[in-house]
């Protein structure tokens, strides 16, 4: 969840940590802090609750600027206490010689701290961070591991239990930086001369896109000519170097008021460069698999795991694998998933969908499906994550960094990925012709040039967002796939503007949901096409009807040439038609601009809606 950047080099630390920051605020901003080893034996600090404006507008008016050629940074999503000054990281040893800064939960850290405290130790802070960093100090200043930041940060990281990442600097190694992990992101961008730990790659992107995927249970030692990992368990350590193929301009807002909106725009870019070369003569390649044809032959059942809009993207795959594979589909919260102990065997595939890679529900679920012998494929947009590393195979989705915390191109080009993995399922089964995959595939090569249509439709919806803006509630309702169409609708409508919104499959509206109905209330509804679905389509009209009948406010998004559905509507979003198990590519797009237009108009920040952060890597 939480955003860290550390810098060693030749250069003023304190700029480039800052830069860092702000490309990872996305990660949290409760609260953000830094220290600076001026190379004196000095460490400086400075930190602030609140987003990251406040700590640089507190820097600009002290006294005395942060001096030093290596810093680290933090921006803060608040666990253990709440968003304050005294709680913000870094965090201090008791010498004062030594900072840290986390993210993750030390599930641990209340009998640490309460050794600690028996010891004489006075806590400053309400953080399991902070038992971290009086750790280190002790190791660092007795034992036999005394003098020796690295072996110290790996004797007490034998004793943590949870997920983090770490990195800590000490003034008596001004040239420094130690960082470890488990269960938490930490990547190394490897410069000239100068050497980069961070949550993400677009912290230091603008500097250097060689970078270096720490595995699971490693420590990396960075000067700045040199990067040395070991694991926590002196085993040799499995880690990934790969190059960024985006850059800066990839991270920045490109002249839109938001990375959100910018992320909109950007939809039909991320769907065509999922599908690129997912297709030859042979039919569909999933050319990041590991899983051969005969693997897939003998899978009888699917499971798709995921959280949040991954989960509603897998809802929306059951409809399409099932329908091409014949093979039972089921899509799970991945924060349930292992904890009812679902039954798996070796001709089991879980599909595992997370953005980051990181998301540590997921990533504990792709676990248990490993332990239970079942095959695991990871639909990731992170390229050597930690979830792609522990599964059997990956398919990326390439759509590019996602800054704005709420999903948009990302969910996109998760439910194009997810519709690859069907057709690559049916090949070898034989349960769809290989002429009617190619037509398919050919669809999805259109579906860029469909949805970039899509945008240039959005204005109206804009203005009805600004009229919508006051309403208490929204609901939104769907059939086949316009249910998890629905339910996504409704999520991005509670994310952004902060309102009630809830979403339905339309069949259960009389068996309890229709009584909130009432006058006035806006309900959007998911038409499904009247030449792909014409009974559902016709019994969704029967829906509109009834709720229309009691007051409420009807807004429709119905393919264009749908006449039958426009006396019901008492507001038409028209879409360029498609084949129906395809629709959800379009009918997302209005969902999105609704939520965010909404927002803007209740005046609050759609990149950073309040208690979110955009990877939740602790349970």
């Amino acid at each position: 969840m939480c955003g860290i950047v550390g810098y060693t080099g030749s250069r003023q630390a304190l700029p480039l940590v800052l830069g860092g920051l702000r490309r990872l605020e996305y990660r949290g901003y409760d609260s953000a802090g830094v220290a600076v080893m001026d190379g004196l034996g000095g460490l400086r600090i400075a930190k602030k609750a609140g987003v990251l404006a406040n700590l640089e507008g507190c820097l600009e008016s002290g006294p005395d600027p942060l001096t030093g050629h290596t810093g680290i940074g933090h921006t803060r999503w608040a666990t253990h206490g709440g968003p304050t000054d005294r709680n913000s990281h870094p965090h201090t040893g008791a010498s004062g010689k030594v900072a840290v800064v986390h993210n993750g939960i030390i599930e641990n850290f209340a009998g640490l701290r309460a050794d600690l405290e028996s010891t004489g130790i006075e806590m400053s802070s309400d953080t399991d961070t902070e038992v971290v960093a009086h750790l280190l100090a002790r190791a660092y200043e007795t034992g036999p591991t005394a003098g020796d930041l690295p072996e110290s940060m790996a004797v007490v990281c034998g004793k943590l239990e949870g997920a983090f990442t770490l990195v800590a600097a000490h003034a008596d190694v001004p040239s420094m930086l130690v960082a470890a992990r488990r269960n938490s992101p930490l990547v190394v961008g490897v410069g000239d001369g100068e050497m980069f730990v961070a949550s993400d790659v677009s912290a230091f992107i603008a500097h250097t896109r060689q970078a270096i995927e720490l595995g699971q249970d490693q420590l990396v030692v960075i000067t700045p000519d040199t990067a040395e990992i070991t694991s926590f368990s002196n085993s040799e350590p499995d880690y990934q170097r790969f190059y960024v193929d985006w850059d800066l301009a990839a991270a920045e807002k490109g002249g839109y008021p938001t990375f959100m909106e910018k992320e909109i725009f950007e939809q039909p870019a991320a769907i065509e460069r999922t599908l690129l070369g997912h297709f030859d003569r042979s039919g569909i390649v999933l050319d990041e698999q590991r899983l051969d044809q005969r693997e897939l032959r003998t899978v009888d059942k699917v499971y798709i795991v995921a959280c949040g809009t991954a989960y509603h993207s897998g809802l929306i795959a059951r409809y399409a694998i099932e329908n091409w594979t014949r093979i039972p589909v089921e899509v799970e919260l991945a924060s349930e998933f292992r904890y009812r102990d679902p039954v798996l065997n070796g001709d089991t595939l879980v599909v595992a969908v997370s953005q980051s890679g990181e998301t540590a529900d997921t990533l504990e679920a792709v676990r248990y499906a490993r332990r239970q012998g079942a095959r695991v494929l990871a639909v990731c947009n992170t390229n050597g994550s930690q979830i792609p590393r522990e599964s059997d195979a990956v398919l990326y989705t390439r759509a590019g960094p996602e800054i704005g915390v709420a999903a948009t191109k990302t969910f996109l080009a998760q439910v194009t990925a997810n519709y690859l993995v069907g057709l690559a399922l049916a090949q070898p089964r034989g349960t769809r012709p290989a002429l009617q995959i190619a037509r398919d595939f050919e669809v999805l090569s259109q579906m860029p040039a469909t949805v970039a249509t899509t945008l240039t439709l959005m204005n109206p919806v804009r203005e009805l967002a600004r009229d919508l803006a006051a309403s208490k509630a929204v609901l939104f309702l769907g059939r086949h796939v316009g249910y998890p169409v629905a339910l996504e609708g409704a999520l991005k409508l509670k994310e952004l503007a902060y309102m009630h919104a809830e979403g339905f499959a339309a069949g259960e509206l009389k068996h309890g949901p229709i009584a909130l109905i009432e006058s006035g209330l806006p309900v959007v509804v998911t038409m499904p096409s009247p030449k792909f679905r014409p009974v559902l389509h016709a019994k969704m009209l029967s829906n509109i009807r009834e709720i229309q009948a009691r007051g409420a406010r009807t807004i429709v998004i119905a393919e264009e040439f749908d006449d039958t559905v426009a006396p019901f509507a008492d507001y038409l979003i028209e879409l360029p038609r498609v084949p129906a198990l395809f629709q959800p590519l379009v009918a997302t797009v209005p969902m999105q601009v609704l939520a965010a237009e909404i927002a803007r108009s209740r005046g609050y920040d759609i990149d950073k809606p309040r208690n979110l952060a955009k990877s939740v890597t602790v349970e």
